[in-house]
Formats: structure tokens, C-alpha cells, sequence
């Protein structure tokens, strides 16, 4: 009988989704922190549940080869990074039996992931960092937790942002500025959130409980100072009780309120909240990926639902006959339709501001027969009636990009019900260190 407080021998048979080593001990599941595939350990355990129970590695009788020294001090505590201690070639095989076995348990889908593309850097990718800010503290959060570990550096941002974070640290204890504090709702600064891109600049936003912050002229100052290529600083109010980080309200305090990225052959201007991958590099490995499931000959229209700034429709429209983009964020729109202006393609992109699943139907009222349909949602997937409108409209192909396997496999398996059979799927780690994966799956109209 499993018990809590008790050690007991296993061996660790794979990877749950948070990265845990997994281990059957007295026939029950039981998740181990820290423990890789084919490893034998004793295991203490922490916690039972209904159906599972977790625990952690008390001693390691026999290290698997995939094991490695972590690279960070930070490991452990921070809870940014999961995977510092395995090897990258065995971070990949993991991410992709775990989209392969999401596609098979819950999609139903006996659909193998072909490949996972690696990528060439996994230091110092993000090009965009948000830090959680606490009295004293300006890092992320720990593991499970909201409390904040203070972070002098991290090993997935630019060396840039841990300038910026330092100038802004300081300023808050210059000028004794109070952190906002979650539980009782008091307090001033909230997050610190940074954007870089690949030429160099910066965008540092200052998301407060309130629509003021003092010695913003000073803060100014401390960030000019702290690194060349700051672009602007800007304001977001959050007032609200929530873990949404950025408010509805933005000031520009210095310089601009935008940085200009490019990405497959295309310049898009990015404002604080709009979406953009977190890395460039394999961004554009995905986007092509999704370009070429598409399957497009140059006469075809494509609509994108959760089209964000455009950077998917507009690779797309390079190779379509027009393209019509959906975004439910106002700002993230705009940009859009600027990027296709800047682009010289507003003739063969349109963007429309609306949530997914009314402007789907719309659209399809309006008699719009697209030959491809073309989704990229947030990790909850695809709305309520989404699917239902798709297999209204009747493309010929789907094409499903994801950042969450599990919220990909209950969509897959909605659409296989509305005749949309998998075809082809992919995993891209843009994410590396991490848990995260990208996958993209293709879907074909069945008769």
C-alpha cells in the first residue's frame, strides 16, 4: 500500500506534460520530479491523490545517460525552465511522443508525429520576458507558486533585459517604489515587461495598479542608461484583481510604443500587447511548416482565425489568392492591417476584429467558401462552436497550429466528427528548456 512519507524503488517508464518523470510503484501512476526515462531511483513520496501521486527522486541508483548538469543556478526554484537537467536531443524525443500520445489518447487519432524540429540556439531566445514584481524581487515566479524569486540574469532572455531589469530594480529602491501586492490589491508596479528584436531595440512596459507612476522621468533616465536600443517606455493600467498581466489602457512615458520585427521576408510592427512568438528563429520554421501543409498554388482563399498582428496570413498571402484574418484584440488588428500596408499586400489581406467564432459565421453568412481554413488559437484551443462553422464553410484543409498538445487533440478529435481527418503532423520547439511545444496538423475534408 502506497503511503506518503514512504521511499520505494522504481523505474521511470516516460514524461507527463509538465515534465515530471513517470513511474508505476504498487500499480499506481506517480509523477517524480526530476527523474528521467530508464532511470531506476528510490522515491519518496510527497502527495496521493484520487489517481495519481507524486513525489521526488530520494536517491538515484542508476542515472540515465540523457542526464545532465544544470546550467543555471536558479534551477530548481525558478519555475521558467523544467528541463535543465536532460539533454536536448532527449527534451525533443519527449516533446514529441507527447504530442503523438495527446493526438492518440485524446484525439483518437493513430497519427504519427513525424518530426520534431530542434532548434540551433537554446540560450538567450526570448524576445519577449514579463517579469513578476514583488517588495525586493524582480524575477519569476517559483514552481506552482506566485512567489517571486529575484533573478539577477536568465539564460532564455537577452543579455539586454537583465540590464533593464537591473536599472529598474534599482529605481524602484531609489525612490522606494511599493510592488503591488496580489492579495490584498495594494501596491504600485505590478510587472516589468520587456520586448526586444533582432536589431537590437527595446520596449519596456511598466504594467501599474493605477494610471500614474512617480519619477517617470528618472526611470526613463536609469533605463536610456542601462543599455543602447531603448526604443520607448511605455504604461499599462491594471487595476484589476486578476492574473491577466497587462491592462486595457496604455501612456506612453518616453520614445515610442512599438517595435518593428522581421519574419519571413516580412517587416510587422509589434505593440506591447500584441501577439508574437517568443522565438524568432523558430517562428519562421514554424510558419513555413504551417505554409507548406497548407498546400497553396496561388489562387486559393484562406481564412486565418486568431490571426493576431498577420504574421501567418501574411506569409500565407504570398502564396493565395487573398487571405482573410480574424483577431478579437483591437490593437493586434491594427498593426495588421498596417503590416499588410508596409508590406504592399493590403489588397490581398484583410483583417476583421471580432471573436473567432462570430466573424467564422459571419463569414460564412456573407457566402465566404474558403479553399483553407487556418488556426492558430491560444492554449485553450478553439472556442465553442468553432469547429462547427469550419466544417460549414467546407475547406479542403485545416490547418492547426498549436502551443498546447492536449487542447490540439480534443480539437482534432472535434473536427474528425465533422469529416476532417488528420493527416500530417509536426512538432517545432520554439521553447526550449521547457515544457512548451509547437505542433502543426494538418487536417483533409473526408466525403
Amino acid at each position: 500500500m502506497l503511503k506518503e512519507g514512504g521511499i520505494y524503488p522504481a523505474v521511470i517508464e516516460g514524461y507527463a506534460s509538465g515534465g515530471e518523470g513517470v513511474a508505476r510503484i504498487e500499480g499506481i501512476a506517480v509523477f517524480v520530479r526530476g527523474a528521467l526515462r530508464g532511470e531506476r531511483a528510490d522515491v519518496f513520496i510527497e502527495h496521493i491523490g484520487h489517481s495519481a501521486a507524486w513525489g521526488r527522486v530520494e536517491r538515484l541508483r542508476l542515472p540515465s545517460p540523457a542526464r545532465v548538469e544544470p546550467d543555471c543556478p536558479y534551477f530548481g526554484r525558478c519555475g521558467g525552465c523544467q528541463l535543465r537537467h536532460m539533454a536536448y536531443a532527449e527534451e525533443l524525443e519527449a516533446k514529441r511522443r507527447r504530442v503523438e500520445d495527446a493526438l492518440r489518447r485524446i484525439g483518437g487519432a493513430d497519427l504519427p508525429v513525424s518530426v520534431i524540429h530542434g532548434a540551433e540556439h537554446t540560450l538567450r531566445y526570448r524576445n519577449k520576458v514579463q517579469f513578476p514584481v514583488a517588495q525586493g524581487a524582480v524575477g519569476y515566479y517559483q514552481g506552482g507558486t506566485h512567489r517571486v524569486v529575484d533573478i539577477a540574469d536568465c539564460l532564455l532572455q537577452p543579455g539586454a533585459d537583465t540590464l533593464y531589469r537591473a536599472a529598474f530594480k534599482g529605481w524602484m529602491e531609489r525612490f522606494r517604489i511599493p510592488a503591488y501586492d496580489e492579495r490584498t490589491g495594494k501596491g504600485l508596479v505590478r510587472h516589468l515587461f520587456l520586448r526586444t528584436n533582432a536589431a537590437g531595440e527595446a520596449l519596456c512596459c511598466v504594467v501599474a495598479n493605477g494610471k500614474k507612476l512617480p519619477h517617470e522621468g528618472e526611470l526613463a533616465e536609469a533605463l536610456r542608461a542601462a543599455a543602447p536600443g531603448l526604443a520607448g517606455v511605455v504604461l499599462s493600467v491594471n487595476t484589476r484583481k486578476t492574473n491577466v498581466i497587462l491592462g486595457e489602457e496604455y501612456h506612453t512615458l518616453w520614445g515610442r510604443d512599438w517595435l518593428e520585427e522581421e519574419l519571413c521576408g516580412h517587416v510587422f510592427r509589434l505593440s506591447v500587447p500584441s501577439f508574437f512568438q517568443v522565438n524568432r528563429e523558430q517562428t519562421q520554421v514554424l510558419y513555413r511548416r504551417a505554409l507548406d501543409f497548407a498546400a497553396l498554388t496561388g489562387g486559393e482563399t484562406v481564412v486565418e482565425l486568431y490571426c493576431g498582428i498577420g504574421t501567418i496570413s501574411l506569409t500565407l498571402a504570398e502564396r493565395a489568392g487573398r487571405v482573410i484574418g480574424v483577431e478579437v484584440v483591437p490593437l493586434a488588428v491594427a498593426d495588421a492591417r498596417e503590416n499588410a500596408r508596409r508590406g504592399g499586400l493590403e489588397d490581398k489581406a484583410r483583417f476583421e476584429c471580432g471573436d473567432a467564432a462570430v466573424l467564422a459565421s459571419r463569414l460564412e453568412r456573407e457566402g465566404v467558401r474558403p479553399d483553407v481554413v487556418v488556426v492558430d488559437p491560444p492554449r485553450k484551443g478553439l472556442a465553442p462552436g468553432v469547429a462547427e462553422t469550419i466544417a460549414r464553410m467546407a475547406p479542403a484543409r485545416v490547418v492547426y497550429v498549436s502551443c498546447d498538445p492536449a487542447t490540439l487533440a480534443r480539437d482534432v478529435k472535434r473536427l474528425a466528427a465533422l469529416s476532417y481527418a488528420p493527416a500530417r503532423a509536426e512538432a517545432v520547439d520554439l521553447f526550449p528548456r521547457t515544457t512548451h511545444v509547437e505542433t502543426v496538423c494538418r487536417l483533409d475534408r473526408t466525403p
